[in-house]
This record gives structure tokens, sequence and C-alpha cells, in this order.
């Protein structure tokens, strides 16, 4: 996959994989291409060459919202809550692109993602933008689970948020992980990222350095130089 810029290559012909069921990570520092690469992966930016493959299907020239339709969801970089919305309203933004046929399903969903976010169950009435850091990341989240992915990208879930609050937020992915949803994370964080992944790549400048399982990788010399700021 190669995505460019105008005459800046951003991804330098860089290959993932994501077999159902997996929990994913593609980390990398500020810059390395990450959030490019779920861009994308979403079809909001086109591929300078290659293609994306999901569920066997050639979807390279398939539109964002068809994308959605299909299951490949993205909770986005920055959150994305609306913030004159309240969190119910900011919920159901998440079935726009993939609607319920029924009521039946759709309470089913909201049960399902409250049990999930109780806290996001809590504010349900409450304005999307008086929200905390940490409630608004849970609404994003949740809004995109309300979509039924299949394939649940989430780009830098634990961005400026507190420690104690960033291990919930990769409790709750891991959670979602276990109960079947599969998912590509982008991370910085290292530490939480690779100790719940089944498998993680390194991106460094738009290309793949190191591929291997989450915890291999949170024990190599190189990764923890890098990221964790050890040896």
């Amino acid at each position: 996959m190669v995505v460019n810029y105008g005459r800046i290559q951003a991804l330098h012909g860089i290959s993932l994989s994501v077999a159902q069921g997996e929990l994913v990570t593609l980390l990398g520092a500020n810059g390395a291409g990450k959030t490019t690469t779920m861009r994308a992966l979403s079809g909001l930016l086109p591929l300078t060459r290659g293609r994306v493959f999901f569920e066997g299907r050639d979807i390279t020239r398939m539109k964002a919202h068809e994308r959605v339709g299909k299951g490949l969801i993205q909770a986005p970089e920055g959150r994305g809550v609306f913030p004159g919305m309240t969190v119910q309203e900011n919920l159901d933004m998440g079935c726009y692109g993939r609607p319920f046929k029924t009521k039946a399903e759709y309470n089913q969903t909201l049960e399902w993602v409250f049990g999930l976010f109780p806290r996001v169950e809590e504010r349900r009435k409450q304005v999307g933008g008086t929200l905390s850091g940490g409630e608004q990341q849970m609404v994003a989240i949740a809004r995109s689970l309300m979509a039924r992915p299949k394939l649940l990208l989430l780009d830098e879930p634990s961005m400026g948020l507190a420690p104690m609050v960033i291990q919930q937020i990769f409790r709750i992915i891991a959670d979602i992980n276990a109960q079947g949803t599969t998912v590509l994370l982008v991370e910085q964080n290292a530490q939480q990222a690779l100790t719940r992944s089944d498998r993680a790549y390194i991106l460094e400048t738009g290309e793949v350095t190191k591929t291997g399982e989450g915890r291999a990788l949170l024990n190599d010399p190189a990764v923890k130089s890098a990221y964790l700021g050890v040896g």
C-alpha cells in the first residue's frame, strides 16, 4: 500500500493483515504514517498504489461510507464527538451508515454498549462538549460500536488521557475484542498496546520495520529502547 500527499510519499508499500478475531496493533512515533494508514483503510485517502481487501473482497475503489456499510468502522484520532449533541445523540449517529432493521436489535446493541461503558450510560443525556477527555473517548468508541463493526479501527485512543483512564480504555478494548470484534489499533503506548495484542507491526517513516506477536515485540531490545525508554 502506497499513499502520497502530493509529491511526498507517506507510505512506502506497507502490507498488513488482520485475521478475524484478532487484536492487532500498529505502533509508531508521531509522523510514522499510522493515521495515514487508517485513513487509507477507511477509504478517506486514495491509494497511490496497492489494494485493500476486506473479507476476501477487493474494496480499493469502494467509498468510505460504503465500507462502513460493510462493517469496517473507524473511531478517529481526536475523538470527533459532536459537542452540541447529547451523548445519546452521538451514539445514534454511529448507526447512520448501518441502520438497524428492528428496534429490538437497536436496544440490544445499546444495552451491550452501555455494559462496556457504564459511564457513557450515566452521561447519556449530557451534552458531548461538556464531558472530560476520557469520557469523550469512551463516547467515540461507543459510537463506533453502535455500527456493529466487523473490523474496528481505533486511532490513538489513549492520546491525551490520564494514566488511570488509559488503563481503563485498554481494558475495555480487550473486552471488545474478547467478545468477538476484530480490532486494528493504532498506538504510541507500547506497554499497554503490545501487552494486549495478538500481533503487532512497527511502523517507521512510512515503512513496516518489525512484525511479530505482541508480547514478543514488547521484549524486543530495539522496541524497548525506542518506545519504553529501556536500554
